[in-house]
C-alpha cells in the first residue's frame, strides 16, 4: 500500500466522515494552480461553512489527474470529492483551472458521473462566480444524491441551493 494510502487511513480516526474532501493540484498548468486556486478556495469556503457542509483538509497533490479526487474520497468515505486541476494550457489560457465534482466518489466513476466548472481564470470565469457555481453544484449534489450528468446545470435550481441550509 503506498504510503499516502496509509496516511490516510492513520488520519480518519480523528477526522470522522465529512461531506466533502477537496484536492488541489497543478494537474498540467502549474500556473493555473498558483494563480486561481488560492483564490477560488477563498471565496468557497465561506460559502460552504455557511451551508454547514463538513470538509476535509484539502489535500494538495503535484501533477494529479482528476480520478485522483474520486479515489481519496472513496477511502475517506466522503460524500463528495472536489479537484480544482490545472486544465491543459491553450495558447491562449495557459492558467485555466478546472473544478471536478463527484457525488459518492468512487474509483469506479467516469467522466459522466462529474460536473465541471472550467477556464477559472481572471479572463474567463472568475475564481469568486465560480466559487458560486461549485457551491451551488455540491449542495444541490448533496441534497439529490447525484451528479454529472443526471445533475442538470439549471440556473434556477442552483441560485436556490445557496439560500438553504443542508439537511
Amino acid at each position: 500500500m503506498p504510503e499516502s494510502q496509509v496516511l490516510l487511513e492513520e488520519h480518519l480516526p480523528s477526522w470522522g466522515h465529512r461531506d466533502l474532501v477537496i484536492v488541489v493540484s497543478d494537474g498540467l498548468s502549474a500556473l493555473a494552480a498558483e494563480r486561481q486556486a488560492a483564490t477560488t478556495l477563498t471565496s468557497l469556503m465561506p460559502l460552504l461553512v455557511a451551508q454547514q457542509m463538513s470538509t476535509y483538509p484539502v489535500f494538495v497533490v503535484p501533477l494529479a489527474r482528476v480520478k485522483l479526487a474520486d479515489n481519496i474520497g472513496e477511502r475517506l468515505g466522503a460524500r463528495l470529492s472536489l479537484i480544482l486541476l490545472g486544465e491543459r494550457p491553450g495558447l491562449s489560457s495557459p492558467d485555466s483551472l478546472g473544478a471536478y465534482i463527484t457525488y459518492d466518489p468512487s474509483v469506479e466513476r467516469t467522466d459522466a458521473d462529474r460536473n465541471c466548472v472550467s477556464n477559472i481564470r481572471s479572463e474567463g470565469y472568475s475564481p469568486s462566480s465560480a466559487a458560486r457555481k461549485i457551491a451551488a453544484l455540491l449542495l444541490t449534489s448533496h441534497r439529490r444524491r447525484l451528479s454529472g450528468v443526471a445533475l442538470k446545470d439549471d440556473e434556477e435550481v442552483l441560485a436556490t441551493a445557496l439560500n438553504s441550509r443542508l439537511e
